[in-house]
């Protein structure tokens, strides 16, 4: 690809990965390979990717397999946003290069000039190339970017300095764009723990991710924290969900126990396109439906054993469990927000739903091979704004937003699929009001309200494999 102006010469080719075109190419391709024969089936494009940035031998291989969720979108995706965190220069705000490409032994990556003016007319975002300089936690992305999209894509690479979530949120909603851009946060987790330390700080740092709670993680939790809290905090008002693709450290691929770095990789999905497998689907419905006969017979839920269901049954989601009777509600119970695995919320709220909803008596065995069970997954709820009653009606979206209430310390949860039993917004709203204890006509300026998506799937107990 022929780039005119200046270039970024590479800082750490031949320290962090191989300064040779052919020998990076097989290393590069080779942990792609190995990605992409590990990735299920049917996944959704990620709208933004989290990766690590050590040597290739020690973080590598996990770099890939977030990369590789790029890759069925290579046709598509012409603009990657880049951010990591600053090593090697200290500065105020974010920084972006005066160049008009980043060099490497694959040859040049062309920038997104136009993209990195724009960012430039934002408060706390400069342009420093010194910053650039010698950073490696974006150059030794560009291989593997190079290698999943080919070299239709433009790059818009940030260094994040001493920067607020707010700031790096805005430079990122600036260029949030569609289809066509996706966005890498760059970012190892914890630093020169011993293993068993870092296996459980980086667990934390895993929850907080999974939870888009950037709240709980600070640099000595990941040193990308501060591309990470925008992140997240953007995550969560566009209604993203984060699942984890793995975690290890460097004592796991190439290096001693005493003194490890954390690693983690992490896709981030717009609400509206997650989902789980078909077989991640099957899974959950098979093992509320086993909690429940496990409640008959034991009068307890059935135990969950981690490490065992993968990665998207064990991230940190908030479920609903709804029983239905020949389409008669016969119980439904769930959490909010997210406190432990998905699988370990779905068999725990089966049970509930089962035997603890205060509205119906406890389920009976003869009534268990005519249930119908429906999971809904929660995306994070979202504070609304509003002036008044009309503000909020008019901002609820029929049969998508589920909506929380809470007022005089009382608090109402609809499922979307109440929408089903309403004519319009107003007597949605009104029904929450009395289902958490307020009168129909409650109006008060204390009022709050908190709207999330769910994902929503549903099996005859009679239809499945237990």
């Amino acid at each position: 690809m022929a780039i005119s102006g200046l270039a970024r010469a590479p800082a750490v080719a031949g320290m962090f990965y191989p300064d040779g075109p052919d020998e990076l190419i097989h290393m590069v391709d080779r942990f792609l390979a190995d990605a992409k024969r590990r990735m299920p089936a049917s996944l959704p494009v990620p709208k933004a990717i989290v990766a690590p940035h050590a040597g290739y031998v020690y973080s590598g291989a996990l770099a890939a397999r977030a990369h590789a969720r790029l890759a069925p979108s290579a046709d598509t995706i012409t603009r990657v946003v880049l951010l990591g965190p600053a090593h090697r220069h200290a500065f105020e705000g974010l920084a972006v290069p005066g160049v008009d490409a980043f060099d490497g032994p694959l040859g040049p990556v062309g920038l997104d000039r136009p993209a990195i003016e724009r960012l430039k007319t934002l408060p706390g975002v400069v342009e420093l190339d010194e910053a650039h300089r010698l950073e490696h936690s974006l150059e030794v992305h560009l291989p593997f970017l190079q290698r999943v999209l080919g070299s239709g894509f433009r790059l818009v690479p940030v260094v994040v300095g001493r920067a607020s979530a707010d700031t790096v949120a805005a430079a990122l909603e600036a260029l949030w764009g569609g289809e066509e851009t996706r966005i890498v946060v760059s970012s190892d987790l914890s630093h020169y723990l011993a293993d068993a330390d870092a296996r459980k700080r980086d667990a934390a740092t895993r929850t907080a991710i999974e939870t888009l709670a950037p709240e709980r993680i600070d640099s000595h939790d990941a040193c990308g924290a501060r591309p990470l809290h925008g992140l997240l905090r953007l995550a969560r008002l566009r209604d993203l969900r984060a699942t984890t693709i793995e975690i290890c450290n460097s004592g796991d691929t190439a290096g001693p126990k005493d003194r490890v770095v954390g690693y983690g990789a992490w896709a981030l999905t717009e609400a509206a396109e997650t989902r789980l497998t078909d077989e991640g689907r099957d899974m959950a419905l098979a093992c509320a439906a086993r909690s429940i006969r496990n409640g008959l017979a034991r009068g307890k839920p059935s135990q969950v054993r981690l490490g065992t269901f993968g990665p998207e049954l064990e991230a940190m989601r908030a479920s609903f469990i709804t029983l239905t009777i020949a389409d008669r509600l016969r119980g439904c119970i769930g959490t909010i927000p997210p406190r432990v695995p998905l699988v370990q919320d779905v068999v725990e709220n089966a049970f509930k739903s089962a035997f603890q909803d205060p509205r119906f008596k406890p389920l009976e065995r003869a009534e268990f091979d005519s249930l119908t069970l429906s999971i809904s997954i929660l995306g994070a709820p979202g504070r609304m704004r509003f002036r008044d009653e009309a503000d909020l009606l008019g901002q609820l979206r029929p049969g998508i937003d589920g909506l929380i209430i809470e007022a005089d310390e009382r608090r109402g949860v609809f499922l979307p699929q109440v929408w089903e039993q309403c004519a319009d917004a107003e007597e949605f709203l009104a029904k929450l009001k009395a289902k958490a204890g307020l009168p129909r006509d409650y109006w008060s300026d204390r009022l709050a309200a908190r709207r999330y998506t769910t994902e929503t799937f549903k099996r005859p107990v009679a239809a499945l494999a237990l």
